[in-house]
């Protein structure tokens, strides 16, 4: 059974955890995730962000971000699931929740960048009601070739 729950202190750990297994597995760890990953509180929750953490029989198994942008606008990412809880469709949970938070918010958009590498990722998102757009040339991460958003 799998309950979502607001990061406290006691998850930091975790929450880098899962995303490095994750980032190792597929890509590489990059400047941006370290300052991420490493200093939550001030990069994301400080800045008016957002992370939750999912756990299995309350066991932390799954986290998300939400980075704020801008006033109603936030960028999805961090997103991970242990590799043993795979195939559950906690990630598909995840994201729901993510996407009732906006609407209950009246937030404007949700944001992500991703790479065509991962394909079932981008089929739940684009599921989900997220559309392909422009690409900036200064995206943060170097692993990202698509941006994506959701209007809520």
């Amino acid at each position: 059974m799998l309950k979502i729950v607001a990061y406290e202190g006691q998850y930091k750990n975790i929450f880098r955890d899962l995303n490095l297994a994750w980032l190792q597995h597929f890509f590489y760890v990059e400047e941006k995730d370290h300052e991420l990953l490493n200093e939550s509180d001030t990069h994301i929750l400080e800045k008016g962000g957002f992370i939750f953490i999912g756990l299995w029989n309350q066991k932390p198994v799954s986290c998300y971000a939400l980075l704020k942008l801008e006033e109603g606008i936030f960028e999805l990412g961090k997103m991970a699931v242990d590799e043993n809880h795979q195939g559950l469709q906690i990630g598909q949970r995840m994201l729901t929740h993510a996407i009732e938070l906006a609407k209950g918010n009246q937030w404007k958009k949700i944001i992500l960048y991703s790479s065509t590498k991962l394909n079932p990722a981008l089929h739940i998102y684009r599921k989900h009601g997220f559309k392909e757009i422009l690409l900036e040339g200064n995206s943060p991460y170097t692993r990202s070739d698509i941006k994506m958003e959701l209007i809520v």
